[in-house]
């Protein structure tokens, strides 16, 4: 790591003594029994021990209505199948760090409207305050429920906590509200006890590092902020998919939605770093402010407008090649509602009303039950006329691209083209890549160590503000109010495992511009060709890989027609006919077919038919063969893949092949 990359800091890499620890302060976190406090405050808690980022002179006291002892309390995150063991997110565990830092722990069972339990609590933190040197400092983690929040505020004044030396400050979790009436009702109970600078409302998105590198990208990088405006920025995509369904949250999530689950919180705030003007300074208030101005700038649409500019999904059952259902759909989940109108999926089309944004088209996206797990924001520029290539092979100019990973990748890649080798003018899609694994020496972070940290040294940069959280809720609340009152028809519009719902496409369509798929290594290697495969190499067949539509009825491959290529089902299915034209099969989003082409040039041994409107990824042997010219290391590997896969012998020569036919 470089001196300037410590001089920004990386509370993600291996401490070398640049980062001065947290603050020494006793954590009372309420809940402490829950998921959140084991899966992930916990771990955090751990890794910033074993980081050289905890101050000796932090303990933790937990409670909760369980009636157990501290001794329990401990031994549960300490168990092998429930506690840090299985919930680290380090390369290897070390037991002494942790033994450290449980000894620092302790429990106390009450109820949160009981003022004696406060009470009692006032007196374990005082005096874990006198061990461990404190200074008095608290710092109170609501992990609960947000009903909870008023109680707790109103018993932790009752009890004194508000008195006594150092500071106090609070975090409170997400969802801060359910609507926009609940948000304004909560910011008012909590604001009642707490004035704004003691209160920490987390999003632990913001703790990622990519998500943090948006604004040392933007105002430390002086090439990009010229473009960085609607004369040379064409569109904004920020993609949020997850593969898993909703599980054993059905009971929450069927009162939720992804419109408040994900977008509402995680996205708008990823949106207003990606798109705000540049502060004054990188004072946490500066940037809060410029934060606010852009949510402020966002258009809210009115009741008539919704449908124009916003869809919603949500996920049906998948099926077997029998027509069998493998997994349920959404309505069939656990605690979910069996005529449920929430919303597992949607999609919107933003404007920012402000000069730099005028006109530019802010697409958002996220579901469960994607055939994917990623999260992507894709800034696409402006094409470079194609006249200009006048006269040479090339017809076509590809958009210039920005693409940062925040999960599970996290990374910034430049996409752009260039001349390939050869005698002609062609060009291809390459990329300058950076990858946070490459580049620094971190270890995967939960989020909420870079909170936990920040909290306890009073720097707010990373969470939200009352008027933040309130602007927020205005861009969604009429979006809820009219998904409400017009209960959704065609649910479920979109299979499991799948892009998601057409009418997301749709959406883009109208406009003449695509969702930029981003094909991840992941992906790529459900087809066994490619499992296991180097991540160079998966890297550069994703770049070479080009889009096709085809129309429904449309063949995409004939019996007995020579193989030069494979393809990969973006959106769509289609049908896989025999000799004698009967469906023997179908295939969906995510589904690859024709593989063997890249290693062998054989007749089609069936007839693909596009059974409706699908969005194809074609990956050519002559592009495969390149690859393999230009990663001759891959080659024997390929070679081998072939023949325990796929029971094929392929020498060298037919590998390397670079005059295939197109």
């Amino acid at each position: 790591m470089t001196e300037n990359a410590k001089t920004f800091g990386s509370i993600g890499a291996e401490s070398e003594g640049v980062d001065l620890p947290t603050e020494p302060c006793v954590m009372l976190i309420f809940g402490a029994t829950g998921d959140l406090t084991k899966r992930l405050l916990v771990p955090a808690l751990y890794n910033l021990a074993c980081d050289g980022l905890l101050s000796d002179r932090f303990a933790v006291l937990g409670t909760a209505t369980r009636q157990i002892t501290s001794e329990q309390f401990c031994a549960n995150l300490s168990s092998e199948d429930e506690g840090i063991r299985a919930f680290h997110t380090r390369k290897a565990f070390d037991a002494k760090r942790w033994d450290d830092l449980i000894g620092r722990f302790s429990y106390q069972a009450g109820s949160f409207d009981d003022v004696e339990h406060f009470k009692r609590l006032r007196a374990s933190v005082e005096k874990l305050g006198e061990q461990y040197k404190t200074g008095g400092n608290v710092l109170f983690y609501f992990a609960t429920a947000p009903r909870f929040f008023g109680t707790i505020c109103d018993n932790l004044k009752k009890a004194g906590f508000q008195q006594g030396e150092g500071w106090r400050r609070i975090i409170v979790e997400k969802p801060f509200g359910t609507d926009l009436e609940s948000a304004l009702k909560l910011n008012q109970e909590v604001l009642a006890y707490w004035n704004e600078d003691q209160i920490y409302r987390v999003d632990h998105y913001l703790g990622k590092e990519t998500v943090q590198n948006l604004l040392a990208f933007r105002f430390s990088n002086s090439m990009f902020e010229p473009l960085w405006n609607s004369n040379y920025i064409d569109n904004i995509q920020f993609n949020v998919c997850e593969s898993v369904d909703v599980g054993s949250r059905g009971g929450y999530y069927d009162k939720s939605g992804v419109m408040r689950d994900m977008m509402q919180n995680h996205m708008f705030q990823m949106l207003a770093y990606l798109c705000m003007e540049p502060p004054g300074s990188f004072d946490p208030d500066a940037i809060r402010n410029e934060k606010a101005k852009l949510l402020e700038s966002v258009r809210i649409y009115t009741p008539e407008e919704v449908p124009e500019h916003v869809v919603r999904g949500q996920y049906g059952p998948s099926f077997d090649d029998k027509g069998e259902v493998q997994k349920p759909g959404y309505r069939e989940e656990k605690d979910v509602d069996p005529q449920s109108s929430t919303e597992t999926f949607a999609a919107a089309r933003l404007m920012i009303d402000n000069w730099r944004w005028n006109g530019v088209p802010i697409y958002l996206r996220s579901g469960k039950a994607l055939w994917k797990r990623g999260t992507e924001i894709v800034v696409e520029f402006k094409k470079a006329p194609v006249s200009l290539f006048r006269g040479t092979p090339v017809t076509e100019l590809s958009a210039n691209r920005l693409v940062f990973h925040v999960q599970p990748y996290q990374g910034i890649e430049l996409l752009f083209q260039a001349k390939i080798p050869g005698p002609r003018l062609q060009l291809q899609n390459v990329d300058m890549g950076f990858q946070y694994g490459a580049a620094f020496k971190a270890s995967r972070y939960t989020g909420y160590e870079v909170m936990i940290y920040s909290c306890t040294h009073g720097d707010a940069t990373l969470f939200s503000r009352s008027d933040l959280v309130e602007a927020a809720w205005r861009i969604a609340q009429p979006i809820l109010d009219y998904w409400k009152a017009t209960p959704a028809q065609d649910f479920p519009n979109y299979t499991r495992n799948s892009w998601g719902p057409k009418v997301a496409y749709d959406l883009l369509e109208r406009d003449g511009r695509k969702w930029f798929e981003v094909v991840t290594p992941e992906a790529l290697e459900q087809t066994p060709l490619f499992k296991g495969a180097d991540p160079v190499l998966l890297n550069s067949v994703i770049l070479a890989m080009t889009p096709r539509t085809v129309t429904r009825g449309e063949f995409i491959i004939k019996h007995g027609e020579m193989a030069n290529e494979m393809f990969l089902i973006c959106r769509g299915e289609v049908e896989v006919l025999n000799a004698s034209g009967h469906c023997i099969r179908i295939l969906k989003d995510g589904d690859f077919f024709g593989e063997i082409a890249l290693i062998q040039s054989v007749p089609r041994t069936a007839t693909i038919r596009a059974a409706t409107l699908c969005d194809l990824f074609v990956l050519k042997k002559k592009d495969f063969s390149r690859i393999l010219r230009d990663h001759p290391q891959f080659a024997e590997a390929v070679i081998d893949v072939a023949n325990v896969r796929y029971q094929l012998t392929v020498t060298m020569d037919e590998l390397m092949n670079y005059h295939s036919q197109d």
